[in-house]
């Protein structure tokens, strides 16, 4: 059967392509069927199915009792929807590659490896529902708004960072992702201005295309975004919704500055601005590491964070902090769009958190990260790469290319050999972009030595 298939596929992609290349002209009969059976050294019935599958496509044309024609082929109207998808899909490539896990080094990983994440604090519950300790279970099903006990949990971990939410202003979801997605569903229409940091977190660039947004990047540097350019911005574009990040940022790595939070909130009350402040690496850092929900206490601040970046990426709990009207608005759009989110991992992650381990588990992973950023940083100094942001936190660090040197074509030797790497570009928001290009770089990977000779012998030939 499959050889058969395979026979029918390759008739098909034959005469596609004498078609398309104008061998077969419109109006040209085709062999009879006989006739090609015995071209293609098939049986009747094969050509049959392959004659079938071209006119299903366009191709030809059957006409009674006088075979099959080649027919002329109707270009089929640009579908906005399509095209979005197709420009969505193209930016979220690099997240597809973090899925898929083809290559060997993988510098351009958005996340750290499994095993600096899945020790032991995980595991342990892990087994113990498999040795079939069902408490976990008691409840199949949940209010959307998320699983009690979490939300609560969550509220004591927000206190100790200086933002005061009651249980009842968490909504608990699949991720970080998923918020976004729930939040540009309640508040973005087809053709709205919206804000986002750039460089920035390139899967939100998609959902926003997808959503058929105008993306508007703010300028970022190492004190967090430009206020003047938020300010300016939002003024000429009409823009009311901003995403940041405003610690351990995605691709840079840089964190904000108390003095440049209280500017962006100012410039947010001044021209009523909602700010959707990411925080995926919340228990990495500092509790008393600068927050713009801190300082606003989510007046018109929407908190995001995440356990994908902490505890595992298979493990989809994020949640949203909101004022009380925020949170029903989006509870009602996560009952319309998914109904509820798990109510049986979030009772993992609720076990995992509660447990006294959980605390010597952040402990550690961060002593790793600092020992890995130390030794990515000082691998560097022999390739010449520059770091942008020198007291970078978190996974990452934003290397500037020589000048000169296309990120994307860089991007495109690397894979030749199996070194995957994420290009800068992908990362802004604007067509407009500085003629510096970057690379962001995993802190994880950066010491392979496979990396190294690539990167030293790369760097050399740009230099001559």
């Amino acid at each position: 059967m499959a050889a058969e298939t395979s026979k029918i596929d390759g008739i098909v992609d034959r005469i596609a392509q004498s078609i398309d290349g104008g061998i077969l002209p419109v109006g040209t009969r085709l062999r009879s069927l006989r006739a090609a059976a015995v071209e293609y050294r098939a049986s009747k019935n094969t050509i049959v199915e392959a004659y079938d599958r071209l006119v299903a496509r366009g191709y030809i044309e059957p006409r009674h009792g006088a075979g099959f024609y080649v027919t002329a082929l109707r270009k089929k109207p640009a579908d906005p929807v399509t095209e979005r998808l197709a420009e969505a899909v193209d930016i979220a490539s690099l997240l597809r590659e973090q899925l898929e896990q083809s290559f060997s080094v993988r510098l351009g990983d958005g996340r750290p490896p499994a095993e600096w994440v899945e020790g032991s604090v995980l595991k342990s519950h892990l087994r113990n529902i498999a040795s079939g300790q069902r408490s976990l279970f008691e409840h199949a099903y949940e209010s959307p708004i998320g699983f009690g006990p979490l939300r609560e949990t969550l509220s004591r971990m927000l206190a100790e960072r200086s933002i005061g939410a009651h249980p009842d202003q968490f909504l608990l979801t699949l991720g970080a992702n998923h918020a976004f997605d729930l939040i540009i569903r309640q508040y973005l229409r087809k053709g709205d201005a919206v804000l986002v940091d750039s460089p920035g977190y390139y899967p939100l660039f998609a959902k926003l295309k997808l959503a058929d947004t105008k993306i508007i990047g703010i300028r970022r540097d190492a004190s967090g975004p430009n206020p003047e350019d938020l300010a300016q911005k939002a003024r000429e574009s009409g823009a009311r919704l901003f995403f940041t990040q405003s610690l351990a940022h995605n691709p840079t790595g840089g964190s904000l500055h108390l003095g440049r939070a209280h500017e962006i909130l100012r410039v947010a009350e001044m021209l009523d601005l909602t700010i959707v402040e990411d925080d995926a690496f919340g228990d990495l850092m500092p509790a008393t590491a600068p927050r713009l929900a801190a300082l606003d206490q989510l007046r018109r601040v929407i908190y995001v964070g995440t356990f994908a970046k902490i505890l595992s990426a298979s493990l989809r709990v994020g949640y949203v902090a909101a004022s009380p009207d925020v949170i029903a608005h989006l509870v009602t759009m996560k009952m319309l769009t998914i109904v509820n989110s798990s109510g049986y991992v979030e009772r993992i992650v609720h076990a995992v958190l509660s447990d006294g381990h959980y605390r010597h588990h952040l402990k550690r992973l961060t002593r790793r990260v600092q020992e890995a950023r130390l030794a990515a940083v000082k691998m560097l100094r022999g390739t010449h790469l520059r770091t942008e942001i020198e007291e970078a936190e978190g996974y990452y660090l934003w290397v500037a290319l020589p000048e000169g040197m296309d990120d994307i074509e860089l991007t495109r030797t690397a894979a030749r050999e199996s070194i995957f790497l994420a290009p800068g570009s992908v990362f802004e928001a604007d067509a407009n972009r500085s003629p510096q290009r970057h690379l962001r770089l995993n802190i994880a990977y950066v010491s392979d030595p496979r990396f190294h000779d690539f990167a030293r012998r790369e760097i050399h030939k740009a230099a001559r």
